[in-house]
């Protein structure tokens, strides 16, 4: 399964130590439903129970970033939609992650395999 999101989201650490959690659910809410819109044609009908999970950052700078900040909402936005059983190592059995820069195109392509 292939899904592209549109954009990047933002980093944990943008939210951690501060007390606005009002922007920190408005800006979770909004990554889980361009992954819910992301993957409406192909949804599975019943979450994947095992996978490897190959994740390819889009980014329109060059600045350096822990990828491993920007992927929670990716996942938590997959449980959500029904794509994944859930976002822990039961699940989610290989997790590779990948960083680039496209100015043109900022996106995420999120490559799933059962």
């Amino acid at each position: 399964m292939k899904i592209t999101i549109n954009g990047t989201p933002p980093s944990i650490n943008k939210y951690i130590g501060r007390t606005n959690i009002w922007q920190y659910q408005k800006d979770k809410k909004q990554i889980h439903e361009l992954v819910r819109l992301s993957t409406l044609k192909d949804k599975p009908k019943i979450p994947i129970a095992k996978c490897i999970m190959e994740v390819s950052f889009y980014f329109k700078d060059k600045r350096k970033r822990d990828l491993s900040n920007h992927i929670k909402f990716i996942e938590d936005g997959l449980v959500k939609a029904g794509i994944i059983e859930d976002d822990n190592y039961f699940v989610v059995q290989e997790l590779k992650l990948k960083g680039f820069v496209d100015k043109e195109n900022p996106r995420v392509e999120i490559d799933i395999k059962e």
